[in-house]
């Protein structure tokens, strides 16, 4: 199989908070809008959306059951931007199996990962 892109979708309550937080906390370009739906690039392959659960068929989880797990290149870069946004990014820490990390919540209560390999574990 020849696959173009990914895309995660959240159901939100939260919708304007969490659209705020991907935008302006997290600095994600926006590829679609429209009044319920936002659509923001990761990279090329790889997108998240927000849903308003009021104008969807499909419910918000809470944040129950949901981490979002992301490789980045440059952790302390991103953890900086979390940082400068106000969002209250956990401490990085040594993870057992080799690398940093840090969690970060978004308004709806979904977990999201940062992490990267220590260069010794690459």
């Amino acid at each position: 199989m020849d696959y173009k892109s990914v895309n995660t979708i959240l159901y939100c309550r939260n919708w304007n908070e969490t659209v705020d937080f991907y935008k302006n906390g997290m600095k994600l370009p926006e590829l679609f809008r429209n009044e319920w739906f936002v659509e923001f690039e990761l990279n090329s392959m790889a997108r998240i959306s927000i849903a308003n659960e009021a104008e969807a068929s499909v419910r918000s989880s809470g944040g129950r059951g949901v981490t979002i797990t992301i490789e980045i290149t440059d952790l302390d870069q991103i953890y900086s931007v979390c940082c400068g946004s106000g969002l209250n990014p956990t401490e990085i820490k040594e993870h057992p199996w080799g690398g940093r990390v840090f969690y970060l919540f978004d308004p709806e209560g979904n977990r999201l990962e940062f992490w990267t390999a220590n260069s010794k574990a690459e």
